[in-house]
């Protein structure tokens, strides 16, 4: 069972610039991830044993230092964080970034926000099927289009577990040597559809309040009965049950 204090997690923002080179697989966790991988083993299996972590929640960040985990983040290190530095540096250097999930609208706004903010990135896109499980021609589809791509940057965005779910599924079959990331909600923060939180309810870690007030009827139960549920198994953990 995921436990809170054996995460082996990123602990700040600076440290993105020393992940090591090549195919390297970088996930996020937050209190919805937690509970949903309490209940999906492959999804327990693609957060513990990818080959980085990042807390990208404020309720991570404060249980690991209420549980004295064996590692204990500084601060929240959110999806936008990793996707804005990554896309910065390969930038710098030029080459090829792939986005793989959300729909073609969305995919052609990126196309355009991309071309005006990272001159010399080459740009490929993948719309996948939208259906609850994808068949083994889509994963092919989607497993030939990224090889075939050969990017220097990869991005998933299919919402969580399901991208955690494919990526770590099909690792093995993806032939490229480049970082992938998981990012779900960033593609539409980029693409301008969906409006992140101010910065300053970034920095007292209530962007998901923020989400819940812009849309109630859709992000209750995630937030009010999820955080409710995750500190029930943190409290639970904190006294060794």
């Amino acid at each position: 069972m995921i436990s809170i204090k054996n995460l082996n997690l990123l602990c700040s923002r600076a440290e993105l610039a020393n992940l090591p080179e090549g195919k390297l697989l970088v996930n996020t966790i937050n209190a919805f991830s937690y509970n949903n991988a309490r209940k999906d083993g492959l999804f327990e299996e693609a957060l513990t044993k990818g080959d980085v972590l990042i807390p990208d929640g404020i309720s991570i960040v404060r249980a690991c230092r209420w549980l004295k985990a064996k590692t204990q983040p500084k601060e929240r290190i959110a999806g936008w964080d990793l996707f804005a530095f990554e896309m910065h540096r390969l930038n710098r250097l030029g080459g090829k970034v792939m986005f793989l999930g959300s729909s073609e609208k969305v995919l052609e706004l990126i196309r355009k926000k991309t071309a005006s903010l990272y001159s010399k990135l080459e740009v490929v896109t993948y719309s996948p099927p939208f259906k609850p499980r994808f068949t083994i021609e889509d994963d092919q589809n989607m497993i030939q289009a990224i090889n075939e791509a050969n990017p220097d940057l990869l991005w998933i965005g299919m919402t969580a577990p399901k991208q955690e779910k494919w990526a770590y599924a099909n690792w093995d079959r993806l032939n490229i040597h480049c970082h992938v990331g998981t990012i779900g909600a960033v593609f539409d923060f980029f693409a301008g559809t969906y409006k992140r939180a101010p910065e300053v309810w970034q920095r007292l870690g209530l962007e998901w309040l923020y989400r819940l007030l812009k849309e109630p009827r859709r992000m209750w139960k995630r937030y009010v009965i999820g955080n409710v549920v995750f500190l029930y198994h943190v409290s639970r953990e904190k006294i060794g049950l």
